[in-house]
């Protein structure tokens, strides 16, 4: 189709996101929550209509809840809030059948770190909820509408989009780009980034499917995925309802010839009787999708006023849907230091820690990811473990710090994921939650922790407190201060309230500093000779005002 000009050439705004997938619309919910007006062009005429990407673990729903929507997520989710664990089976019917695991959080202990919990919610059902409420908050989102071209210069970023449905071209001038375009991203590539890494894994395709038998055959087996291993049809099985609707992933081998039209219907019914056990099982065929897994990490997160965020910047193997969340975590990431550059309370510098800080968690978690698939034996990955199995989920989860970026006194020589996970905060890493009274109303520390910095003080540390005060004042950064027993009360008396000052590293005359994304930016452990200094300083570094 031929372009036309739109006469609305030259349309401003402050964030122009290209992607409208899990990832952008992600950057548009918490952009939207900061009050940073954006607009979002995904090519694709509606959201994902594919049961995929379905685990969304901890520290996701926490960003969520901090966005207000993960009431409404859940909801979306419900029929599959019974699902826990990973099955391995030769078939449905036979009799070797092991649990990798049989509960995703077994004695409950996530109650006591945090605030949220594992949620199942299939990107075909994450996305409309993440469009609505993206859409409430002013969220300019644009389906059916391709990013051209964008050019940059130290003023701003030129872009030109196109709705693909009129062929009409408009200009949008914006102050940042998010490219948020996927594993083959187009602003990547005319930003000559490369990607490196291992490479492809394993390929698949994704069949979705109708069995209303299947579900006797499944029994009360309520299983997050079944890895169905018998040799002459591998795969993985996931329902979508428990009932009629389900997933399965065939091996695909185009390495060897093999193409996407193999994968008729009639083989493809064949393949999920056979993986299943079923031999007469009615199966109704009703989509297919190729997907490819892979480990590979942009070498940088952008260039100037242009980021990679979610699949640009880095692919990883499915297993334990690291990529996903990890994609959510950069929209996080991102969007607190553009609202701070923009609303003018952080110096353009700070954009800078986005690559710092999330680039070294992307190839760390992605080496766990391959390893976990390993481990898993996930069918089509034919590579065995390494060493023993990979303990430490939390870890990756929750247990990540940046050793360098928007942070004071992190350790530099730590392991971006530790081997096991602490509650216990440090500098870069996660701050811990605590069940806390703020005027009689019941919350979580992570619900102070979204719009602005955050100063806690311990009990007996009245002079932070103060010197807090007055320099948010004097400064303009918009912090609020809280002090510990005074404005937050820990939930529990006596040998029951949690020790505030050993989850958060310091003392009851300490402090800490937390970034709004709920990460540890600096911790002092008791009194100064110059309070206010000292703070002041440490903003100024934290958040590039120099």
């Amino acid at each position: 189709m031929t372009s036309t000009t739109d006469s609305r050439a030259g349309e401003r705004v402050p964030v122009l996101i290209a992607g409208g997938s899990l990832v952008g619309l992600s950057a548009s919910l918490f952009l939207g929550r900061l009050g940073i007006r954006h607009t979002v062009v995904e090519r694709h005429a509606r959201t994902s209509h594919h049961p995929r990407g379905r685990g969304n673990n901890v520290r996701t729903m926490e960003l969520f809840r901090a966005a207000g929507i993960e009431p409404a997520i859940r909801e979306a989710a419900s029929v599959l809030a019974g699902n826990h664990g990973i099955l391995q089976a030769h078939t449905l019917t036979g009799g070797a059948q092991e649990w990798l695991f049989k509960q995703i959080d077994p004695g409950g202990r996530l109650a006591r770190i945090s605030p949220s919990g594992w949620c199942l919610c299939s990107q075909n059902d994450l996305e409309p909820v993440l469009l609505d409420c993206a859409r409430d908050l002013g969220g300019d989102i644009r389906f059916g509408t391709e990013l051209i071209s964008a050019e940059q210069d130290a003023d701003g970023v030129t872009a030109v989009v196109r709705d693909r449905g009129t062929g009409r071209d408009t200009t949008v001038v914006a102050d940042y780009l998010i490219a948020a375009d996927g594993p083959r991203s187009p602003v990547r590539e005319r930003l000559g980034i490369p990607m490196n890494g291992p490479g492809d894994l394993f390929h698949n395709v994704s069949i979705t499917f109708r069995a209303p038998g299947l579900a006797e055959a499944v029994g009360d087996r309520r299983f997050i995925v079944c890895y169905l291993t018998n040799p002459d049809s591998p795969g993985a099985l996931l329902p979508v309802d428990n009932e009629e609707a389900w997933v399965f992933h065939a091996p695909w081998k185009p390495d060897t010839g093999e193409t996407l039209e193999d994968f008729d219907d009639e083989r493809c019914a064949r393949l999920i009787r056979t993986a299943t056990g079923v031999p007469d099982l009615r199966v109704e065929i009703t989509g297919k999708a190729p997907w490819h897994a892979a480990e590979r990490t942009a070498a940088r997160y952008g260039r100037g006023r242009i980021f990679l965020a979610g699949d640009s910047a880095h692919e990883m193997s499915p297993t334990g849907a690291f990529g996903s969340n990890t994609g959510i975590q950069d929209a996080h990431n991102l969007a607190w230091k553009l609202a701070a550059v923009l609303h003018g309370w952080a110096g353009p510098a700070l954009l800078e820690t986005y690559d710092t800080e999330r680039r070294a968690v992307a190839l760390a978690t992605g080496a766990r990811a391959s390893a976990r698939s390993a481990e898993h034996s996930h069918p089509g990955y034919d590579v065995a473990p390494s060493g023993g199995p990979q303990a430490g989920m939390l870890a990756v989860v929750l247990g990540y710090r940046y050793r360098a970026g928007a942070v004071q006194g992190a350790d530099a020589d730590a392991p971006v994921i530790p081997e096991d996970f602490r509650p216990v905060t440090e500098p870069g890493g996660r701050a811990p939650h605590m069940w806390v009274r703020q005027d009689g109303r019941r919350m979580s520390t992570h619900d102070l922790y979204e719009r602005v910095p955050v100063l806690l003080s311990g009990p007996d540390g009245g002079e932070w407190h103060r010197a807090g005060l007055r320099v948010a004042e004097r400064t303009g950064i918009p912090m609020e201060c809280y002090r510990m027993g005074e404005d937050l009360v820990p939930e529990g008396g006596g040998d029951e309230a949690p020790d505030w000052a050993r989850l958060h590293a310091t003392t009851d005359e300490g402090a800490v500093l937390v970034r709004p994304d709920g990460f540890t930016a600096w911790i002092t452990k008791g009194p100064d000779e110059d309070y206010e200094r000292t703070l002041e300083e440490v903003l100024e570094r934290v958040f590039r005002r120099g």
